[in-house]
């Protein structure tokens, strides 16, 4: 008996069908019951990602789906079973669990078929009749023109108790998109723009960067053809040039960490077709020296991806990159140890080669990498997630509802109106970005880019962006309007009692998230202007009247002697209330500015030869909005100390036009606030109001000189130094001899 080679088996004496029973026997063999043929390669790649799952359930849902849809077929003309395969497929290669698979198979068939979700809850339990249940579109035999906003509304509202819904409705679509040659022009066109405007944005939201990128594509091709044509003529001519930069330099950087003992993975990542047409449009924006439009560079194409195990390992690579080639700056970015809102978590870095090519390079750990391809996917079931006893204390994502989920499961219940809800929607979609601010308490605010500080107190609740008055960002005061950016840190300023003041018109020029706008749209239409903060309407529900002005306001309080009906204003440096001395100076158009007699540029102006005019105060008389005084508080720094004193002027009932804090000097701190009196009376109550606040030791109203200046911090009643018409030093009231009134 001769010995050679081992002889290659048989394979050809059995048939496709012997094969076939021998799998399944097989498969008995090891206590597993067989799967149809059909789901077979959704099998494989479920166990890649879920080795022990259960396929029984899978199995029986399958047989249910086709059974269900026989008989039908898509535009494509093929049977209706291939598109819940392929959705399946889908989030199967995602590493989606069972219960999602299962859910999958059978997400058309209450839309579709006879199958009720009573049925499918009897058969596959509640947790699938929900996913099912979501994904579900609305008919438009019920809803006419409002089916699909009114579809993605339940959707959402679905995802914010399981997010599987909308990972399912993410693949079905992807499937759809990829078939949609087979659709109409005029349905291809909606379809697309649709999925632009809403699904796109959920994808990346959720963070499934694979199918937002898939879907991109598939959009840009569909919506701009020739663009597209033209776009991957350029990748495909890189493609068939020989990489002389990007696989080098990864092969050089494998080297380095090797040497320096970090165990790596480094790839090639090559950009997608609109990810490359974003390029290629800033390269043509920017003109060369001689005019012409600048084309792509070699790194444009592609970027390094490493892969690393631990989180220490990212900061390693980062060190060895930054030492052995030049780093860019303002490149870097750590989204480790502040991920992006979408769950994204990468060193971000670009570093100059020795040729003067720039190199984008991501440096992520295996867990990182596998969340930023498929999002939420990579999670899990986001309930068995919420029940694990022991949280990755590395692990700082937010499955079950990311922040802005939560904002839209608020405002969406305020939206009734099907068209106002899908143009808040896609308008709350169109900016994927978001921040993260800080309160000073402690607390996270995630709000979208751009967003204001008006959207971060209506973000803290209702009643306080009602009651909000001010806004310190990273404590210094800033306007209501003020854009915040990632990291700061914000107090929302409000009034403390009362009822609430509520939002300025003007509140809506700038607010960015549709729960803002929703409430202040509420509560401007409840409080038309010139109608009461607070109306109790009559019998039969009419809206009460306007309560009228009070006697004289509205009317001008000053005239001038001699010239009555003479056009005046009170002057803003020195904000002149009555019973203030005061004096007129004519100034263009022939009106007259009413300034305080101590007031340092009316003293000006008498230096330089300006006449003054002689005028009075008109008893009773007042501006319609009331008068604009300007106080000043000098007081020992401390923490917490301006929301004091804001609290202290608001529970008077008194507004803050506008405030300035000097930096401190030698532990003291000077506040400057412009308060709307609703009388002249009220400004003594206010100036003890903040004298009573704990570190404050001198208020006055501004002068020629400060009283702190000269005044001591004691009991001092002296009104040496003293410049307004009444000031309030130590715990004593001090007076100028033009005032009669005592507080």
């Amino acid at each position: 008996m001769s010995v050679g080679l081992p002889s290659r088996p048989q394979v050809g004496r059995f048939s496709r069908a012997a094969l076939g029973r021998a799998g399944r026997a097989a498969l008995l063999a090891t206590g597993r019951a067989p799967v149809p043929d059909a789901i077979e390669p959704i099998v494989q790649a479920h166990r890649q990602h879920h080795p022990q799952a259960d396929l029984a359930l899978l199995s029986r849902a399958y047989r249910l789906a086709q059974e269900s849809h026989r008989g039908q077929m898509r535009k494509s003309g093929e049977p209706f079973i291939t598109h819940p395969l392929a959705v399946t497929m889908i989030l199967a290669q995602l590493g989606a669990d069972s219960t999602t698979l299962v859910a999958s198979l059978l997400h058309d068939t209450v839309e579709d078929t006879d199958v009720t979700l009573a049925q499918v809850a009897e058969d596959f339990g509640p947790e699938v009749a929900y996913l099912v249940d979501g994904v579900t579109k609305l008919e438009k035999v019920d809803f006419g023109a409002a089916a699909e906003p009114e579809t993605f509304r339940k959707m959402l509202v679905a995802t914010g108790d399981d997010v599987r819904v909308m990972v399912i409705k993410l693949a079905d679509r992807l499937h759809n998109m990829r078939t949609i040659r087979h659709m109409k022009p005029a349905s291809q066109v909606r379809i697309a723009k649709v999925t632009r405007d809403v699904l796109i944005p959920l994808a990346e939201r959720l963070g499934i960067q694979v199918v937002k990128a898939e879907l991109e594509d598939i959009v840009f091709a569909t919506l701009h053809p020739e663009e597209y044509a033209r776009t991957g003529a350029v990748a495909a001519a890189h493609e068939a040039a020989p990489d002389e930069l990007l696989r080098p330099f990864a092969v050089e950087l494998g080297r380095q960490l090797a040497e320096a003992g970090v165990a790596a993975e480094v790839t090639v990542r090559p950009r997608h077709c609109v990810s490359l047409h974003r390029v290629l449009l800033k390269r043509s924006a920017a003109l060369r020296e001689d005019g012409t439009e600048q084309g792509l560079l070699p790194a444009d194409f592609g970027r390094l991806l490493v892969v690393v195990e631990e989180n220490a390992d990212c900061y390693a690579v980062l060190g060895e990159l930054h030492t052995c080639w030049t780093p860019l700056p303002g490149e870097f970015k750590d989204f480790v140890a502040a991920p992006k809102f979408n769950l994204y978590q990468s060193l971000h870095t670009a570093v100059a080669l020795p040729g003067g090519e720039v190199v984008e390079v991501l440096v992520r750990t295996r867990r990182m990498h596998r969340v930023a391809e498929t999002g939420v996917v990579a999670l899990g079931d986001p309930h068995q997630h919420a029940a694990a006893p022991e949280a990755d204390p590395e692990d700082r994502t937010d499955p079950a509802r990311p922040g802005w989920l939560s904002r839209f499961l608020e405002w969406q219940q305020e939206t009734p109106d099907p068209d106002a809800f899908w143009s808040t929607l896609t308008a709350d979609l169109s900016d994927d970005r978001e921040i993260t601010a800080v309160t000073e308490g402690g607390g996270t605010l995630q709000l979208p880019a751009g967003a204001s500080c008006v959207d971060a107190a209506y973000l803290l609740g209702e009643e306080t962006g009602h009651r909000c008055i001010g806004a310190r960002v990273n404590g210094r005061l800033v306007a209501l309007s003020t854009s915040l950016k990632d990291g700061d840190m914000l107090a929302v300023l409000t009034e403390s009692t009362g009822e609430p003041t509520g939002p300025a018109p003007e509140w809506l020029e700038y607010v960015r998230t549709p729960g803002a706008r929703l409430a202040i749209e509420r509560w401007l239409a409840a409080h038309p202007a010139g109608a009461p903060a607070v109306a109790t309407g009559p019998s039969g529900g009419q809206p009460a009247p306007a309560a009228p002005p009070p006697a004289g306001r509205g009317t001008l309080p000053v005239e001038v002697v001699g010239r009555p009906g003479a056009a005046v204003r009170l002057a803003r440096c020195c904000t002149p209330v009555p019973p203030d001395a005061v004096t007129g100076f004519a100034i263009r158009g022939g009106a007259v500015a009413v300034h305080r007699s101590d007031c340092a540029a009316g003293r000006e102006m008498l230096a330089a030869g300006r006449g003054p005019v002689e005028v009075a105060w008109i008893p009773g008389a007042g501006p319609a909005d009331g008068f604009r005084a300007t106080l000043v508080a000098e007081a020992l720094n401390r923490p917490r100390l301006l929301a004091d004193l804001t609290a202290a002027i608001s529970g008077e009932g008194v507004s803050i036009f506008s405030a300035e804090v000097e930096p401190p000097r030698q532990l003291r701190v000077r506040h400057s606030y412009t308060v709307e009196l609703p009388a002249a009376e009220a400004l003594p109550a206010v100036m003890r109001a903040v004298l009573r606040v704990s570190g404050v030791y001198d208020v006055y109203r501004p002068g020629e000189q400060p009283p702190g200046d000269t005044a001591t911090n004691g009991d001092d009643a002296s009104t040496e130094g003293v410049g307004p018409s009444w000031g309030i030093h130590g715990r004593s009231a001090v007076f100028s001899e033009s005032s009669s009134r005592s507080i």
